[in-house]
Parts: C-alpha cells; sequence; structure tokens
C-alpha cells in the first residue's frame, strides 16, 4: 500500500511547521484516501461496501481537485487563534483536532454515508467484518453510562469464565471504566489470544464488585443461527455480510436439509449489510442460476448487473424472509431481489432504505475513509435510499411483546409456511 509523503517545504517557522503536519493531514485525509485499500463496516449505522473480489477495471480516475486557495491559511489561522486563546489548553489534543477538520469535510459533502471513522472504530470494524477477533468474546452494550454485557458468546472465554448477561463492566485490568465510551471499553477489553484481562464485574444479587480473570481468544463472531422449529420449518438467521457469512450460511443450510424441512425462514432482522460480493452470493442460494439479483450505476462507467454465478442449495423450499427496520443495504439487496423474481414471502416491517455503495479507504493513521461511490437498483428498478422495502406482510410487535420475548413476526411466518396464509 502506498501512500505520498511531504517532502520539506523549506525554511518555515516551527510553528507553520506543525500546523502543516497537522493540518495537511486533515485536508489531504480526502485525496490520500483514494490511494488506500480496503477498509470495514461502520458498525453504527447501515452500510455495503465493496469487497476487493468485486472491484473491476474501470475509467482512469479524474483529477484530484485542488484545496481552494487560501484553504491551509484558513485552517492555520483556526489552529494559531485555538492555541492562543483557548481557555485550557490542555485539552487541545493535536490529533483529536486533526481528525475532527477531516470528519467536518467529510460531514460538509452531505450525504450520511460517506464518512472518516478514527482509528480505534476502524480497527474495530476492521477485525469484524472478517467474522472473528481476538477477545473475550461477549456482546457489550452503554446503559446510562455502564458498560454493560448484553450476553457472552457461546464457546466463548467470557462463558467459561462465569461472566453472566447483565453484568456490569466497572473495570479492566486495574483502570476504571468511568467517563469511558463504549469503543475505548471494548479497545481495552480486547487483546491478543492467549493473554489474560482482569475485569471488575458488579452484579445484581452480589453486594461487593468482584474480579474475573479471563484468557483471551479467537472469537469467532455468531454470523448464522439455525434451528428447526415446530411444523418441519427450519429458521436460519443471518447477522450480517462479512467475510464469512456465505460459507457460514451454506453450512446452516446443508444442516437444516438433512431434516427435510417443509419450509424455511431466512431472517434478516437487524442485518445492517455488509460486502456487495456476499449479498450477491447469498441471495444466490435461494434464486436460480444467472438470475439478475442488482443494478449498479457508478460514476463514469456503464451501468453492471450483478447475476446469480453458481448454484443455490434452497431455490425450491418454500421461503419467507424475515425483515424490519434494521435490515438494511446487503439486506435490502437479498430481500428485494426475493421479493421481485417472486421466489418467496418477505413478512415484518419496512427495511431501513440505503440504496448505496461505499468504497471504504484505510489511511495512513489507521483511521478510515467511506466514499459512496455508487447506487444500485433492484432487479425492478427501485433504488431503496430513504424508502425502504414494503413486506407482502405487515406484523409489528408491541412493545408488551418485545418486553415479554414474544416474537409475532416469527409465529405469523410459520403459520404461513405451514396452513399458506
Amino acid at each position: 500500500m502506498s501512500y505520498g509523503r511531504f517532502e520539506d517545504p523549506g525554511p518555515r517557522s516551527f510553528r507553520c511547521l506543525r500546523i502543516l503536519s497537522l493540518v495537511m493531514g486533515g485536508l489531504l485525509l480526502l485525496m490520500i484516501g483514494f490511494g488506500a485499500g480496503v477498509g470495514a463496516m461502520w458498525f453504527a449505522g447501515a452500510d455495503l461496501q465493496r469487497a476487493v473480489s468485486t472491484l473491476v477495471p474501470g475509467p482512469a480516475a479524474p483529477a484530484v481537485v485542488a484545496p481552494p486557495e487560501g484553504s491551509l491559511e484558513l485552517l492555520d489561522e483556526v489552529w494559531s487563534i485555538l492555541h492562543k486563546e483557548y481557555v485550557d489548553p490542555d485539552e487541545l489534543q493535536p490529533q483529536e483536532l486533526v481528525h475532527g477538520a477531516a470528519s467536518g469535510m467529510v460531514g460538509a459533502v452531505g450525504d450520511p454515508h460517506t464518512v472518516f471513522v478514527e482509528p480505534i472504530s476502524a480497527e474495530i470494524m476492521d477485525q469484524d467484518m472478517q467474522g472473528s477477533f481476538e477477545g473475550i468474546g461477549a456482546s457489550v452494550d452503554m446503559i446510562d453510562g455502564k458498560v454493560v454485557i448484553v450476553r457472552p458468546l457461546p464457546n466463548s472465554p467470557a462463558l467459561a469464565a462465569g461472566i453472566e448477561a447483565g453484568d456490569i463492566i466497572l473495570g479492566v485490568d486495574g483502570e476504571s471504566l468511568e467517563g469511558k465510551s463504549l469503543l475505548e471499553a471494548i479497545t481495552m477489553i480486547r487483546g491478543p489470544q492467549g493473554s489474560t484481562v482482569r475485569l471488575l464485574i458488579q452484579r445484581e444479587g452480589v453486594d461487593e464488585p468482584f474480579v474475573v480473570p479471563v484468557t483471551r481468544d479467537k472469537v469467532e463472531l455468531l454470523t448464522v443461527e439455525y434451528r428447526m422449529l415446530d411444523g418441519g420449518i427450519a429458521y436460519v438467521r443471518l447477522t450480517e455480510f462479512n467475510a464469512i457469512a456465505r460459507d457460514r450460511l451454506r453450512e446452516a443450510l446443508q444442516e437444516v436439509a438433512s431434516q427435510n424441512p417443509n419450509g424455511l425462514i431466512f431472517d434478516l432482522r437487524g442485518n445492517p449489510g455488509g460486502y456487495l460480493d456476499m449479498a450477491v452470493d447469498v441471495a444466490g442460494e435461494f434464486l436460480p442460476r444467472g438470475t439478475l439479483v442488482l443494478t449498479e450505476n457508478e460514476r463514469g462507467r456503464e451501468p453492471r448487473e450483478y447475476h446469480v454465478r453458481g448454484r443455490g442449495l434452497a431455490t425450491e423450499i418454500p421461503l419467507v424472509v424475515l425483515v424490519n427496520g434494521g435490515s438494511a443495504s446487503a439486506s435490502e439487496i437479498v430481500a428485494g431481489a426475493i421479493r421481485d423474481h417472486g421466489r418467496g414471502t418477505l413478512i415484518g416491517e419496512t427495511t431501513y432504505g440505503k440504496g448505496s455503495v461505499q468504497n471504504p479507504h484505510r489511511l495512513t493513521d489507521g483511521s478510515s475513509l467511506r466514499v459512496t461511490i455508487a447506487r444500485w437498483y433492484l432487479p425492478n428498478g427501485d433504488n431503496l435510499d430513504g424508502s425502504g422495502i414494503v413486506p407482502h406482510i405487515e406484523v409489528a410487535p408491541s412493545p408488551e411483546e418485545v418486553r415479554s420475548g414474544a416474537d409475532p413476526q416469527l409465529d405469523r411466518a410459520v403459520a404461513f409456511l405451514i396452513n399458506g396464509e
């Protein structure tokens, strides 16, 4: 991977050298990014991104437009005034200021899916999109300012160490998590395989916090879940379109097929998307070879059609696809292609509504930049930006059903496959 370098600009004051070394990084992040490689999905929102295998040769890249005249001087002025006048000078962190400048520049584009991602977040996303990471193996959330274990993953170090859902992590290796962001906490908890992390745990029903040592290991994300339901109905859930999605999905489909199911429920609820090639491959498990999955329109190129490339394992079994407002991007490609070709019935709630493709770039300091490079269209010509897919059968859980753990969408899907209505 090659990046440009800054040459010695000649005699200048020390202040200007410092400013240029920092501020030019903020101004030129977009340009540097065009030379970088593939990054990872922004897990805080829906995304569809290019994997290396989907990139195809295109026309020569247009010349990079130089920043407007006087831009560097303007940032120089802002930097100088902040350092001369801000009431708490120790709070001025140079790298944070540069990242803020980059984020502000990208935000000014006005596209919510073209974003700058700081290094810590980028590293976590990169690991997750590969389908595995090194750590304790537990999903966590920030609730009322505290890091809470949502659930330990199956066969994980956290589960083996006795970590339970609902546990609050107060500290990591003797350092308090008070005031830390969720990303900062995750970074502290994760670590190399074989190392040990000591978590200070607060648990309901236990008077005093206690320390739990956990030996980190390589943890595979739960990309696919599957089981057999009543009535001979197979259930398969895909959580994201990461690098191992197709392989794990095929394993699940082979397993449930061995039990001769009468129907199949494919659950894409809460799936935020992922790699474009994975969306095409996953759709191909349910649609005949050669079927059109989507058409992509990219700047400076002729429209490109994506068709099913192989022979799927579930192209004939009666099919229901579960969707909701968290089903986005790659999930919408798969659900939309199944709908448009009359292959299955969609049940649930209207999907997220995102019809664009992002190209991720890893930048020199470990941060990343996602740039919207194309829009995609379903086989019937729909672009879903801002609209989403309305399912054939709409079922919205009530607050009471959510609190009780009931799943009326899944119940409706089972009834539909058994009774045909």
